[in-house]
């Protein structure tokens, strides 16, 4: 059964093209991946399924009946306060009803005297039971502790004003009371974002089980090939369809290419050969005055004409010069923590830990969502100085850091001031740099406080690079940026020579870069070689 289908779908932002004739179709139990370069129209497709955006032109049809449910990349507030619990339990109002009535039932039962009125009371009671338990009353309160749970929903958090919370926070909350809802379709953007690894684990799992259909917007790499059966690519506004995930996407679009390539090929060397014998047939005709090699080389330029000509594609893959400028390397040792105990009032962040990096090791640090992964990087970079123990960088140690969250001193400042400062380069050279970072044009002269997060990550990087830079402190790197990006941040750290301390919860980036895994447990830092696909062999 069909339970979503766009036709021909076309959308425009002003002079924008985003959406131009895209097409989709999703069957029950599906569960289908958009992915794309970051602006290509992903989230556009998402609100216009749940009718938060209109078309221009085309199509929708949603199976009659079927309830959706929506997670954003933001949330606002709500329009009043609201606790989080209530905010959660909102969505079991009815079923919350019926329990009240009968817990009221239960309250007659114990004094009714009559006979005949509390024969009454128990068929009612025995009515309404039954309506509970066949909307799953019985296990609401398993299933809510159990989501909130995994997705680090504390007793503390759903105290708190939902108004108050942070958009990650919001993020989760959100994703947890649209799971306890359980629709038809889900359409999630970005759900893996803010998620540490083992409620990734945990969604993963409850997605692969599901019973609906689904359809996601994630740069999630390692979700993608865990749940997904189908993916969408969307480039210049129209659809590619790979039945399988996102590695089946990867040799399968290789493989199209290739042979969209060898066709593009084979069809221009029958074109220069129609073109060749059209010549050859005019010249035989003037030589020879005769009027039917005229009439068999139109005959071959009207076939030429109506010819649909293939389109060449490039075998060249999208590239940024991100090779960094590491001219003096560190001593053998980069960082030494001894025995480092660190608390937030009463609560225990780090008791007694110890640590030990080497020059060149690319090593993934990571943990829980608030066991310490900031709280150590912030102490490495001298920010924060109230724990006992002792923390030491080694030798010649010169760092360069990309938080989680990139805030400018100067908002107003634009692209080109900004990259140019503290930079010997003429205006030529700072544009030629910029334009291979993605920002050509009119874009160098756009304020840094209104950059996307992709692109606040790639001009911190790019000035980054500028710099002799031999020990590199990046957390949560990949969020924000589309999976081209990523790879290609992959490639540029794998061949940088310094050493790597990341913090990440992008499992597949973890496997592609990190010798060692440090995960934050019971307080301590314990150490792992090899990547996060060696870390679980560990841990099971």
């Amino acid at each position: 059964m069909i339970e979503i289908e766009l036709n021909n779908i076309k959308k425009n932002y002003g002079l924008k093209n985003i959406l131009d004739g895209f097409n989709l179709e999703i069957k029950t139990g599906e569960r289908v991946a958009l992915i794309g370069q970051n602006g290509s129209g992903k989230t556009t497709i998402l609100k216009i399924i749940s009718k938060e955006e209109n078309i221009d032109s085309g199509t929708i049809n949603i199976r009659k009946g079927a309830t959706l449910g929506v997670l954003k990349q933001i949330y606002e507030n709500e329009k009043e306060d609201v606790l989080v619990k209530d905010f959660l339990y909102d969505i079991f109002k009815d079923v919350l009803e019926i329990e009240q009535k009968l817990r009221n039932l239960e309250k007659k039962m114990a004094i009714e005297n009559s006979q005949n009125e509390l024969e009454k009371i128990i068929k009612k009671y025995g009515n309404l039971q039954e309506e509970f338990i066949a909307v799953g009353g019985y296990e609401i309160q398993e299933n809510f502790s159990k989501i909130c749970t995994k997705f680090n929903i504390e007793s503390e958090m759903l105290k708190r004003n939902y108004n108050n919370i942070s958009g990650g926070e919001k993020t989760r909350v959100n994703l947890a009371k649209l799971l306890l809802k359980n629709p038809d379709i889900l359409l999630l953007d970005e759900p893996t974002n803010h998620l540490d690894i083992d409620s990734l684990n945990f969604l993963e799992e409850l997605i692969k089980k599901y019973n609906g259909t689904v359809l996601v917007v994630s740069h999630d790499r390692y979700f993608l090939d865990k749940v997904i059966t189908k993916t969408i690519l969307l480039e210049n506004g129209k659809e590619k369809i790979y039945f399988g995930n996102y590695s089946y996407f990867i040799k399968e679009d290789e493989r199209r290419t290739l042979e969209e390539f060898e066709n593009y090929k084979d069809q221009q060397k029958q074109i220069e050969k129609m073109k060749e014998s059209i010549k050859t047939l005019r010249r035989f005709g003037e030589i020879a005055k005769n009027e039917m090699f005229f009439k068999r080389a139109k005959s071959i330029e009207k076939r030429l004409e109506k010819m649909e000509i293939l389109e060449k594609v490039s075998l060249d893959k999208k590239s940024i010069d991100l090779k960094f400028n590491l001219e003096s390397r560190s001593g053998k040792d980069v960082l030494i923590i001894e025995n480092l105990t660190k608390k937030f009032d009463e609560k225990v962040i780090f008791e007694n830990t110890n640590l030990h990096l080497c020059y060149g090791e690319k090593i993934a640090l990571i943990g829980k969502n608030g066991t310490g992964k900031s709280s150590l990087v912030k102490m490495i970079l001298d920010e924060d100085n109230d724990y006992f123990g002792n923390i030491k960088l080694g030798a010649s140690i010169k760092i360069g850091y990309i938080p989680q969250n990139i805030v400018f001193e100067d908002i107003n400042q634009n692209v080109l001031d900004y990259f140019e400062d503290g930079n010997n380069f003429s205006d030529e050279q700072a544009r030629s740099k910029l334009a291979k970072y993605g920002f050509r044009g009119e874009n160098v002269f756009k304020k840094v406080g209104k950059l996307s997060g992709g692109e606040k990550v790639r001009l911190i990087l790019l000035k980054l690079i500028q710099k002799d830079i031999n020990f590199l402190i990046l957390d949560e790197p990949t969020n924000h940026i589309d999976i081209e990006t990523r790879e290609l941040l992959e490639e540029a750290l794998k061949e940088y020579l310094g050493t790597v301390l990341f913090v990440s919860h992008d499992r597949f980036f973890i496997n592609k870069l990190a010798t060692r895994i440090l995960n934050i447990e019971d307080y301590k830092i314990k150490s792992y070689i090899g990547n996060y696909d060696d870390f679980t062999k560990y841990i099971m």
